[in-house]
């Protein structure tokens, strides 16, 4: 299996950006391509998958098994040629001080060569105690080569390449030199989402030619293909339930409402359902569907058109107070408020939940998550997670106010800000709506709980 790990000395090195153009130049060659990206993210993949025109899936020790990354990595990577997994954050960092969720970590789990990105910015001589510092860190992580980034120009590459070819035994990947044409919108979650930018695909283009003339593809190459296998593979077997009813669930995708796991999507489909794309910007009518999932997003960036489709918002909230299964996390709750407000701005939402979203300048939620369920979570009889404990995420700048005091929850929150602080998942009829977003993984089968949950509705209907 032909693979390596980019990673970086410390974040805004570049890495995303680069990863990026190493996937579109690989593809273009004509390699198949199977991104990774590790952590909790929905934005950084969505490039990489547009770049390499294949899912990025996500790996994370914290809401996934040790076994589980190496199947998911082993699974996807089937039938590519070759197999990009961008870290996050620094090589080394991480939450535990031992080190366990690091980058590292994840190049060792799954035996991945690393390229360490260095924004050598302003360094000469130096850069070569920091790769022997990093290289020594720990003995069993093999960094193969490098990729600088942010030169100056010729002159100031000459004279990192002959520091690190006197000082180290690491090969010099590639040179990237300062380009603005390299940079990509950020916004307060990171990099402008690819879906939202219409320009994406010319981005892309970009930066893939810029990649290609300044880093040694072919060396990487031979680099990710030196790369051990990965050995005591369990089958990668995704344990479901299959429908006895057929099922459409709707699913809110535009340029609003994009965050969604590939895995939590194959999952899904894995039970027989059948997933309907719904735009509620631009359709004027709800499909007849089952269920309805809206992920998260940035529905404060639409809220003009969000609010200017009455149409739609009408049909879904009338859709819901029928009973129609739906569940929405974090931009999806916000989207079911009764109004939504940014910077004195503010629109008409579907109005089914109680409340009115407010965004804020600073986060009001951020970071890895800990849920247990309440006696009033709807899918509560169906397939209950191993763990009492559910593992998650949140990054929300929005908080909810107005909230109607009577509303049921359907978790409380062990770690996290969730809704009020102590409560998320809102629960109204067969409604589940919460800042939590989680990943169907062995330890919450979610989306079959769901799918579950959603067939009991119809067949009771029926």
């Amino acid at each position: 299996m032909s693979h390596f790990l980019i990673s970086a000395a410390h974040k805004s090195s570049g890495k995303t950006t680069l990863s990026i153009g190493l996937c579109a130049a690989l593809a273009e060659s004509g390699s198949i391509v199977q991104p990774f990206k590790k952590g909790p993210d929905y934005i950084d993949p969505m490039w990489l998958s547009k770049a390499a025109d294949r899912p990025c899936h996500n790996l994370d020790f914290y809401t996934m098994q040790q076994d589980e990354i190496i199947n998911t990595v082993s699974h996807y990577s089937l039938d590519a040629d070759i197999t990009v997994i961008e870290g996050n954050k620094g090589l080394y960092d991480g939450l535990d001080l031992d080190g366990s969720n690091s980058n590292a970590a994840l190049a060792s789990l799954v035996k991945a060569p690393v390229i360490l990105v260095l924004d050598a910015r302003g360094m000469t001589r130096g850069i070569a105690p920091l790769i022997l510092g990093y290289q020594a860190f720990d003995n069993d992580i093999n960094i193969a080569g490098v990729i600088l980034n942010q030169l100056g120009g010729a002159r100031h590459e000459s004279k990192l390449h002959a520091v690190i070819e006197h000082y180290t035994d690491v090969k010099v990947i590639g040179s990237v030199y300062k380009n603005s044409a390299l940079s990509i919108d950020e916004r307060h979650l990171g990099l402008m989402p690819s879906n939202e930018d219409d320009s994406a695909d010319h981005k892309i283009i970009q930066i893939r030619d810029i990649v290609k003339e300044q880093v040694d593809l072919e060396l990487l190459r031979n680099i990710a293909k030196q790369a051990p296998e990965l050995t005591d593979i369990k089958t990668f077997k995704q344990e479901t339930i299959q429908i006895t009813t057929p099922l459409k669930i709707g699913i809110v995708e535009n340029d609003a409402f994009g965050f969604y796991y590939p895995d939590d999507l194959d999952a899904i489909r894995a039970t027989g359902a059948e997933l309907v794309s719904i735009d509620t910007i631009r359709d004027d009518k709800l499909p007849q569907i089952d269920a309805l999932f809206i992920g998260g997003g940035f529905p404060e960036t639409r809220i003009d058109e969000l609010e200017d489709n009455q149409s739609m918002r009408l049909q879904i909230k009338s859709a819901l107070e029928d009973g129609l299964p739906c569940y929405a996390e974090c931009g999806g709750l916000m989207y079911l408020s009764r109004s939504l407000s940014w910077n004195e701005h503010k629109g008409n939402m579907v109005g089914f939940i109680p409340a009115d979203c407010v965004m804020h300048k600073s986060p009001q939620g951020r970071g890895y998550i800990k849920l247990t369920e309440t006696a009033n979570h709807p899918w509560l009889p169906f397939t209950p997670p191993p763990e009492p404990v559910i593992a998650g995420h949140e990054f929300h700048y929005s908080a909810l106010e107005n909230l109607d005091m009577n509303v049921k929850f359907a978790y409380q929150v062990k770690r996290g800000s969730g809704i009020n602080g102590e409560a998320d998942g809102i629960v109204i009829k067969n409604t589940l709506a919460c800042y939590a977003h989680l990943r169907d993984t062995a330890a919450n089968h979610w989306a079959q709980r769901f799918i579950q949950f959603v067939q009991q509705c119809k067949q009771n209907r029926n």
